[in-house]
């Protein structure tokens, strides 16, 4: 194996040569560790230290008779060539809008509430638009738009498809099926209510809090100074 140079082999084919088990035990123990240190930047884990006996194993020609903790590989998976990866055979019609978008449109048939199914409708077209711009490095019409929606659709959105090419998309959400379809997000009501502060003079608190404050700091320091005149008469 190149990745670990000729010294590693010749030490391996030394190892392998020895009489002594034990030993021979040992310098493997040793030569594993040094395998280790030539690729520092691997991992260093249980399935890092059985990729490096298996490595030992085939340097050494499947020759290597040692106590190791994990099983020699067999020769047979060595040469065994990899699984081929089945494509995907599913014909789409717009390879660029992608199969998730076709199921997103079969659930949109299937909604019963027309107002989800229009908010449903106008969220795939914005969708279609993202993804046709990311493919086609180019801003679509929306006439082309909803051609192909009304297409992957094969009619059945027909009466959605009408309403966005004359209105325009909706801005409400799918989920949301107490808000008005007519309507943007903009116009839709935000749960805040503004607090208005009306002031009677009557009911004002703080002012005649204020107030009576005010008085007992004027009589007392008017005590005051009735006594400082008695003490000078």
């Amino acid at each position: 194996m190149k990745e670990y140079g000729s010294n590693v082999q010749k030490l391996a084919d030394h190892i392998t040569a020895m009489q002594d088990r034990e030993k021979r035990t040992l310098y493997a123990h040793i030569l594993v560790e040094l395998m280790r240190q030539i690729h520092p930047n691997m991992k260093d884990n249980q399935d890092y230290y059985n990729k490096l006996w298996d490595d030992l194993y085939i340097i050494s020609g499947f020759e290597l008779d040692v106590e190791s903790p994990y099983p020699p590989p067999s020769k047979e998976v060595l040469g065994r060539k990899p699984l081929r990866v089945d494509y995907n055979q599913q014909n789409l019609t717009y390879k660029h809008y992608g199969r998730n978008v076709e199921l997103l449109i079969e659930k949109a048939i299937q909604t019963e509430d027309k107002d989800d199914r229009l908010a449903f409708v106008s969220y795939l077209f914005r969708l279609m638009r993202s993804f046709y711009n990311s493919w086609n490095k180019d801003n679509p019409e929306d006439a082309v738009l909803l051609e192909h929606l009304e297409d992957l659709s094969e009619g059945q959105l027909k009466e959605e498809v009408a309403y966005i090419r004359q209105n325009g998309p909706i801005e409400a959400s799918p989920k949301d099926r107490n808000s008005n379809p007519e309507r943007g997000r903009s116009s839709q009501p935000t749960g805040y209510q503004a607090q208005t502060n009306t002031y009677t003079p009557g009911n004002d608190r703080s002012s005649s809090n204020t107030n009576t404050n005010r008085n007992r700091h004027n009589n007392k320091f008017s005590k005051n100074n009735n006594n400082n005149r008695n003490r000078r008469k």
